[in-house]
């Protein structure tokens, strides 16, 4: 007994010494080792047991329950039967004893490790494991206790971790299952007697008759006067520990209902209770209560009572996310739909006192949260299912859920209301398509809640109505690449298209007038600019007109985005009915724009700099940007009208452009230059009006970027106005026969037009040796990024375009692209350089190959294979950082579009690709953990081998012919097997996105070309990848590909199935360590002869699981432990 004691008291120095601030973390190893051995010891628990209820010490029976943790899960097998019996004897003692004293979180793990044992041992040899938690329940001492208990038992049994076989994990759930009616039947007791309780029926008043509408929608929800009457009751004041126990109850439930199936074991009376406690939540009077008395007693109290709402919704939800309903729960589900709407119109009810959005503030926000779910849950799983049944009153639900929406106390939750209104749009949407019949009928029905809820959510849009709200949005901080402000505004027009979409005219004219408003203040302003001595101003200086005039501009900016969102709502084969809507939207963009430009408010002076000149700028922008939207409507436009009277779109064409010339300037800001430069890409790329080059306006944009003297445009800007001239002169017009192309005035305009923007890059060629100097190095480095931008933009725009369009690129491109063929050798060693040439080459290939030429091409590839020796590949991979393997990357590109070409004309380069590939760069990357490089050089592998399957595999057709199979001759077959290899060796590897690739490859190639059927495959390598792959899901390290994994182990048995369960299955469990032969025995005999893909994965991960458990068993088991 002394010993113990004295073990007792070293433990609690021990621990203190361990958890005190000031022990070193060497220490602190050292007394995890000690403590770590100890608990090995056989026997420890014994004295765990007297520690736990002899000390005080938090630390040690924390550890204590730990030492028994591992016991029961690592070494139970282990454990003599006899000091089983009693660790199942003294646990429960000792928590029954004790479980009013100690600490929660010590109690909660002394149930998990009495439920541990459970899961191991009940029924067979602890068969009162689960009566006693019944018991527990019934009893009114033990009732909490008797919850945990529950709880524990549901989280560790229902759905086990994988420490245990697969046919007790089925045996656990069956049994449980057996027991769900008791245990549900209990709960629903307990919640109905605890309300019933403190229910305070019979004092009640009837309610006043200027309580309102409540009864009417109500009793239509409801369908019977007797349910609304019991949801009238007020709630219960229920004590302290009542509420606790309630709570235990509702998480009990809302764990159970996460894994058991509907079906009638959950009825409508224990569904009613739900209810009753889910208007825990919706009860404002709690905080009221609670801040009136103002102790903190009290307010916890509040806190409390709104949790049990927000517990009794978790419930609710995790019932509405079932997809799967049988027949007879449908009924049921109806109810408790009638139930929650009844609670939704109580929380959106207005009354004298209370405005629906300050009640909404003083619900909890989880309470907020969970409701809102359920509504997601309702549109997106059970709407369909609930729309066909007549006394549910769809419309009316949308006017609450309406009202709930617009009157969120938060971003967020107006955010995820947002979302339930687009799936309730999306499914609208799709019913009307499937049912084109009686899509009018449908459409009246929706009707004014769609119209509500269109103008709701622009008014949410616009400072006018909404200032506060709008202006407590970030406009500053990216996250995802948007502010919180463009999400706000982002969603919102989502929700305005879809319902543009399903009611055109009605968003038309809903929209179109509030921009016409805002546009008369924007085109008034013209008045107020005055001449000053530095330039123009804009004479508006009053505090309070500068705030309208920012408001009304951020307005227009925002409607200007919601009319180039509808864009698409005009062309196609509405073009014609909605033409007029269009022209006028179309009229006053080009107007504005061009207003825009004129009066350059741009560069205005205003009385408030920091915030109206950024508003000038974003409506001209946006302006543009809308404009731009309408591009696909002016080319349906010009193929309507460009035989008869063009005058219009003529003049709609050079107006916008005369607004967008004065705006290519790099004095211009960015946002507005880059508008503009996009706007004419697209009019010289998806319009391309014949006439566009004639346009003065255009022919001054072609002097401006020609002429050397001029400031260059910024990048960007640079590269979209010379992919705009470049198409201008490249893409074929429209509507126009051949041979009135003009192909050969075109040709040499192009022509010039590339020699004057790569003037400076030509002349490099002279001294195509790295310049020596550091300033020099520099500007020649300029020159290349800035002029192979250009082109490789301008390349990858007409790569899907005409050939004769690609001919004349190439034919204006051809000297620069030899003088960086020149260049590339003398800049191998400066990365970041080569980098971009490749870029460039890479383009050049994908879309101008054919152009090139095969000589040619063979030049390129041929140089670029001289320079990229082992020794380069090598400095590139390993010592040059990203920039180097972002090099190796983009030549294994050009590899990849090389070997892709079909025809004889790149064969002859086959041996040096896959030579390059397995001698000289998987030698360097094969072992490195690093993922770069691989998944570039496995593609080309997988495409070697895809489009050039004849290079191994000659099919002799005669021979088929004869034998009835394809024998085919095998070629190559040593790189054809150091491929293979590779792709095996990648198996092994950590990186998963490399091995889900390549898993994908494999399967693509078995599908297309029979890989897994191939001879050379069949004998020497199919078991070798079976076999990689069943270890990879036996040491769990890719679980998130099990599903993948396993299809492709059924693709590679299925083969030769017979040899897969007489020869290779035996070998395998032979080959396992760590399991005896009868636990192999078992094994094989539970992998049934299945030859079917599902009951064979089910198979697979049957016996990957059983394995890992055998093995967790046989380390559990002492030293020298004899089986038998």
């Amino acid at each position: 007994m002394a010993s113990e004691e004295a073990s007792l008291r070293a433990l609690e120095s021990l621990m203190t010494e361990f958890f005190h601030n000031c022990t070193t973390n060497e220490r602190k190893r050292e007394i995890e080792e000690l403590l770590n051995n100890f608990a090995q010891q056989i026997g420890a628990w014994r004295l765990c047991l007297y520690f736990l209820s002899s000390t005080r010490n938090d630390y040690v029976m924390m550890y204590s329950l730990t030492v028994f943790e591992n016991l029961i899960n690592k070494m139970w097998l282990g454990v003599p039967s006899q000091d089983k019996m009693e660790i199942r004897s003294c646990l429960p003692k000792l928590l029954l004893a004790h479980h009013k004293t100690l600490p929660y979180f010590i109690r909660n793990k002394l149930c998990k490790v009495i439920v541990d044992i459970g899961r191991q041992d009940w029924p067979m040899f602890y068969h009162d494991f689960f009566t006693n938690i019944l018991q527990l329940i019934q009893s009114p001492v033990t009732t909490p206790l008797g919850l945990i208990m529950l709880k524990t038992t549901s989280e560790e049994l229902a759905c086990p971790r994988e420490d245990l076989s697969v046919a007790r994990k089925e045996e656990l759930r069956k049994l449980l299952l057996d027991q769900v009616q008791t245990v549900l039947g209990l709960l629903t007791g307990i919640l109905e007697s605890i309300w019933d309780k403190h229910s305070v029926t019979a004092a009640t008043p009837p309610p006043s008759p200027t309580s309102g509408e409540s009864g009417d929608l109500l009793s239509s929800l409801l369908q019977s006067p007797s349910a609304a009457k019991l949801l009238n009751q007020p709630i219960p004041i229920l004590d302290t520990e009542s509420e606790y126990i309630c709570s235990l109850a509702l998480e009990c439930l809302a764990h159970l209902f996460s894994w058991i199936p509907l079906s009638t074991s959950i009825t409508p009376s224990l569904l009613t209770t739900i209810f009753h406690f889910a208007r825990f939540g919706c009860d404002t009077r709690v905080r009221k209560m609670s801040s009136v008395n103002g102790s903190s007693q009290n307010s916890v109290l509040g806190q409390e009572r709104g949790r049990l709402g927000v517990l009794a919704m978790s419930c609710i939800n995790e019932l509405m996310s079932k997809n799967c309903v049988p027949m007879e729960f449908e009924e049921y589900l109806l109810r408790m739909f009638q139930q929650t709407f009844y609670l939704l119109q109580k929380i959106t009810k207005e009354n004298n006192a209370h405005t629906v959005k300050s009640r909404l503030e003083e619900l909890d926000e989880s309470y907020i949260e969970k409701f809102t779910d359920f509504l997601r849950l309702f549109v997106s799983v059970h709407l369909r299912r609930i729309e066909s049944y007549s006394q549910f009153p769809v419309v009316e639900f949308l006017a609450l859920l309406f009202k709930y929406t617009f009157h969120q106390p938060t971003h967020e939750g107006y955010f995820s209301c947002l979302d339930i209104w687009t799936l309730f749009l999306d499914y609208l949407t799709s019913k009307i398509k499937s049912r084109l019949a009686d899509k009018e009928a449908v459409l009246n029905r929706y009707e004014d809640a769609l119209v509500l809820l269109l103008t709701e959510v622009l008014n949410r849009i616009q400072f006018r109505y909404n200032q506060a709200q709008l202006e407590e949005l970030d406009d500053e901080t990216l996250d995802d690449d948007q502010t919180e402000w463009q999400r706000y505004l982002r969603q919102s027009l989502e929700v305005v298209a879809k319902v543009m979409e399903l009611l055109p005219t009605h968003a038309f004219s809903t929209l179109f007038p509030v921009l016409q408003d805002n546009l008369e203040v924007y085109l008034g302003l013209q008045q107020f600019v005055v001449t000053s001595g530095t330039g123009h101003r804009l004479n508006i200086t009053a505090e309070n007109d500068c705030r309208r005039l920012h408001c009304s501009l951020r307005d227009l900016s925002s409607l200007l985005q919601a009319v180039g969102r509808l864009a698409e709502y005009f062309i196609g084969d509405v073009f014609a009915a909605r033409f007029n809507d269009a022209l006028t939207v179309v009229e006053r963009l080009v107007k504005v724009t061009l207003y825009g430009s004129q009066i350059k408010l741009y560069n205005i002076e205003t009385a408030v700099p920091s915030v109206l000149k950024p508003d000038l700028i974003d409506v001209h922008a946006q302006s543009l940007a809308a404009l731009q939207a309408y591009a696909h409507w002016l080319a349906q436009f010009y193929s309507e009208v460009h035989r008869q009277n063009p005058e219009q779109f003529i003049s709609l064409v050079s107006t916008a452009l005369e607004a967008i010339t004065p705006l290519i300037s790099s004095k211009v800001q960015e946002k507005l230059l880059l508008s503009a430069c996009h706007l004419l890409v697209s009019l010289a790329t998806t319009v391309r009006p014949v006439f566009l080059i004639s346009i003065p306006a255009v022919q001054k944009v072609f002097n401006r970027i020609t002429d050397t003297s001029a400031q260059r445009l910024p990048d960007k800007a640079q590269v979209l106005v010379c992919r705009a001239l470049s198409n201008v002169l490249l893409l074929p017009w429209p509507n126009l026969p051949e041979s009135e192309q003009q192909w050969a005035v075109r040709s040499t305009n192009h022509a010039s037009l590339i020699s004057a923007l790569t003037r400076e890059y030509r002349q490099l060629k002279s001294n195509a040796i790295v310049p020596q100097r550091k300033v020099q190095l520099e500007d020649t480095k300029v020159i290349i990024h800035q002029t192979l931008g250009v082109l490789e933009d301008i390349v990858e725009s007409i790569s899907g375009e005409s050939t004769k369009s690609r001919q004349i690129c190439y034919q204006s491109l051809q000297e620069s692209v030899q003088v960086s063929l020149a260049l590339f050798p003398a800049f191998i060693h400066q990365s970041d350089v080569t980098d971009e040439m490749l870029s460039f080459f890479l383009t050049l290939f994908q879309g101008l190959r054919v152009q090139m030429g095969v000589p040619f091409t063979e030049q390129i590839i041929q140089t670029f294979l001289n320079m990229f020796t082992r020794e380069q590949l090598a400095e590139s991979i390993l010592h040059e950082g990203s920039t180097g393997c972002r090099v190796v990357e983009k030549f294994l590109k050009i590899l990849q579009v090389v070997v892709q070409e079909p025809g004889q004309v790149f064969k002859p380069f086959l041996p040096s690709v896959i030579s390059l590939c397995m001698d000289q760069v998987y030698p360097i990357i094969a072992e490195r953990s690093s993922p770069d490089v691989k998944a570039e050089l496995f593609e080309l592998l997988f495409r070697v081998l895809h489009h050039n399957w004849r290079y191994f595999f000659k099919s002799n057709v005669l021979a088929s012919v004869q034998r009835g199979v394809a024998e085919e001759q095998m070629e190559n077959e040593a790189q054809f097997s150091a491929i293979m290899q590779a792709f095996g060796q990648s198996f092994l590897q950590p990186d998963i996105h490399l091995f889900k690739q390549n898993l994908f490859y494999l399967e693509t190639l078995n599908t297309k070309q029979k890989l897994y059927h191939k001879k050379i495959f069949r004998t020497t390598m199919l078991f070798q990848f079976v076999n990689v792959l069943l270890q990879v899901l036996v040491h769990k390290s890719h679980d998130l590909l099990q599903e993948e994994i396993g299809i492709a182990t059924y693709n590679m048995a299925s083969v030769d199935f017979d040899g897969f369960y007489s020869a290779f299955l035996p070998e395998f469990l032979a080959s396992c360590d760590g399991v005896d032969s009868n636990q192999k025995n078992v094994l094989g005999r539970n992998f049934k002869m299945d030859r079917d893909l599902p009951s064979f994965t089910q198979n697979v991960h049957r016996l990957v699981n059983d394995l890992r458990y055998y093995r967790l068993c046989n380390d559990s088991l002492p030293p020298g432990t004899v089986k038998l």
